[in-house]
């Protein structure tokens, strides 16, 4: 992914140019009504449709879930895409291209068409791959004796490399050079410079990033031989602490991505997979980093780590607890699930089945009581020693994490177990306060409750705007309004300024840059309501209305005052000057 941020006057114009109708329907067929459309909302389950589209604003909204946003958002949570992917999947949609800017230089014309050759090589490779399956007997009866189906071989594009040291070089050297087989991972260079193929007579199992594209690959030796998986290195395209393998296919093959489950290997995905399972992603031959757990929090609410009952699997599992900490956030979900020994999820899903091994979720410790347990093992708490010991290493690990309801809990957890009280262990060892901020918004617009909120001038003034950006031209006197000191005023001040600055704005385009403030709750819910017409004279005629009970509204708390300082420490000239005005507008 390239460098750098997105300007803004991009988005601006990208959410001016798409049509939100046409991004939805081609996903979620809808129907016309009235002004809007509707569907069935595809974020939770109705029989009677809820979700209207309104293409005026360029919003969507569910009455029955609250999901709402733009179209930005809906590919977000209906795609499971980050902000940067949704961006870059409407751009595309369009033949246009997303510019970068900030510190990161923007990659050159000739690093963008070595990265494109890399891509393409890697894609062939995996064809390439594919048909040297088919041909083979031996691997063909592996992948049998390990009862995968055709199915889901060919949904995850396994493959086979076929004995010999040369297969890739003499296949690919009218097209590529050496040094580009080299760069991609796919041949070794020897000290003397002679190259050879890094694969031979292992099953290939293709990693994709998370647009799909090939940019890695795993092997596995098919009997015993060590060592039994070989990844790719890590290259221009593969960088195996931020990817996981199995991540593009579960926001593929799942409908409703809430839950990820986090194994140790290639074929526990898959074997997960042909049982129906198919929201299982791997770790490339590395420990979860803290790359990997931003991008499942960014696309889920809950993740499992599944284990083996062993010590390898619960030095693993601490592992990730360890990564966890620096990221973890209040409204995200972390269980760890140890299966039984010598079990692993290949074995343990054929055993119990889709239902039986989904059951076994139920069994999974929280976040919160693997921590305090895996530490209560490690120091005996009974002795002063071993409970000073143990609130040492508490607090020296929470102090990575960010303040939240879920730290405070374990605070409160711990000073349970101990009997020491949460000041006592905040006082011993000032746990940081400070957090790992993001400057990438989050992955969707935060679920409002569908309250009603009472209809005033000024937030149907607002609504209004919303739906008509250009009765903006109606406002000639913005500082009355700000001076008003009528609930919400600033919010209408600060609507009106942005489309006298940005005349062609619209709906979708102030919402989005208002993500993640302290206006957008307001915002969306105004949102949700509909003028009575779409007809120009009559909107016009409504806007003005509300402009004039404003008007009088602050007019009438300009008279209040003036008469309270005329009660009390009395008016000068001037001011009562003012309020013979005053008195003459509200008449």
């Amino acid at each position: 992914m390239a460098s750098g941020r997105i300007p803004r006057e991009f988005i601006d114009d990208l959410l001016l140019r798409v049509d939100i109708v046409d991004v939805i329907n081609a996903r979620v067929p809808l129907k016309k009504k009235g002004r809007e459309y509707s569907a069935c909302c595809p974020f939770h389950n109705e029989k009677t449709p809820s979700f209207t589209v309104s293409p005026n604003k360029q919003f969507y909204h569910c009455f029955g879930c609250g999901a709402h946003g733009t179209a930005i958002t809906f590919l977000m949570d209906y795609e499971h895409q980050e902000f940067v992917e949704s961006i870059e999947s409407l751009a595309e949609s369009l033949g246009i291209s997303v510019p970068r800017e900030g510190s990161g230089k923007a990659p050159s014309p000739e690093q963008r068409q070595r990265a494109k050759d890399l891509f393409s090589l890697m894609e062939e490779a995996n064809d390439f791959y594919q048909v040297q399956l088919k041909g083979s007997e031996q691997a063909i009866a592996y992948l049998k004796g390990r009862e995968l189906s055709g199915e889901v071989s060919k949904q995850y594009n396994i493959g086979y490399a076929p004995a010999g040291w040369n297969n890739l070089q003499n296949h690919f050297s009218k097209n590529y050079s050496e040094q580009k087989l080299v760069d991609s991972g796919l041949l070794i260079r020897k000290d003397d410079g002679k190259t050879y193929d890094r694969y031979r007579e292992r099953i290939m199992f293709p990693i994709r990033n998370r647009k799909g594209q090939v940019i890695g690959f795993g092997g596995r030796v098919l009997g015993d031989d060590l060592p039994k998986y070989i990844n790719s290195p890590e290259t221009s395209l593969f960088h195996k602490g931020r990817e996981l393998y199995g991540f593009y296919e579960a926001r593929k093959y799942t409908q409703k991505l809430d839950r990820i489950i986090v194994v140790e290997g290639y074929m526990d995905v898959i074997a997960l997979a042909q049982f129906g399972i198919s929201y299982a992603v791997a770790t490339l031959g590395t420990a979860t980093t803290q790359d990997h757990i931003k991008l499942l929090f960014r696309s889920v609410p809950e993740i499992i780590f599944c284990f083996d009952g062993d010590r390898a699997g619960r030095e693993a599992a601490w592992r990730a607890v360890e990564n966890i900490l620096p990221v973890m956030q209040d409204g995200k979900e972390i269980r760890f699930l140890f299966l039984p020994d010598g079990e692993d999820p290949d074995t343990q899903v054929r055993k119990s089945g889709k239902t039986g091994f989904e059951a076994s979720f139920n069994d999974a410790i929280s976040f919160s009581a693997y921590f305090i347990n895996a530490l209560h093992e490690r120091y005996n708490i009974l002795t002063n020693e071993g409970k000073a010991r143990y609130l040492n290493e508490a607090a020296k690990l929470l102090k990575v994490m960010p303040e939240s309801l879920v730290k405070d809990q374990l605070l409160e957890n711990i000073s349970k177990l101990t009997n020491v009280s949460v000041a006592t262990i905040k006082n011993r060892k000032a746990v940081s306060q400070q957090s790992e901020s993001s400057n990438e918004p989050q992955s969707s617009f935060s679920r409002l409750s569908n309250r009603e909120v009472k209809k005033t001038p000024i937030r149907y003034a607002i609504t209004l705007l919303l739906s008509d950006p250009v009765l903006v031209q109606f406002v000639d006197n913005i500082e009355q309004i700000a001076l008003s000191n009528l609930p919400g005023a600033d919010l209408l001040t600060t609507l009106i300024e942005t489309i006298q600055e940005n005349p062609n704005v619209n709906a979708a385009v102030l919402l989005e840059r208002w993500r993640n403030t302290e206006l957008e709750a307001t915002f969306i819910q105004l949102m949700k309501w509909q003028p009575e017409s779409d007809d120009e004279t009559i909107l016009s005629t409504e806007f003005k209305d509300c402009l004039l009970q404003i008007g009088k509204k602050a007019n009438a708390i300009k008279i209040e005052n003036l008469l309270h300082k005329d009660r009390t420490t009395g008016l000068s000239d001037a001011e009562k000057q003012d309020l013979r005005e005053l008195f003459k507008n509200q008449a």
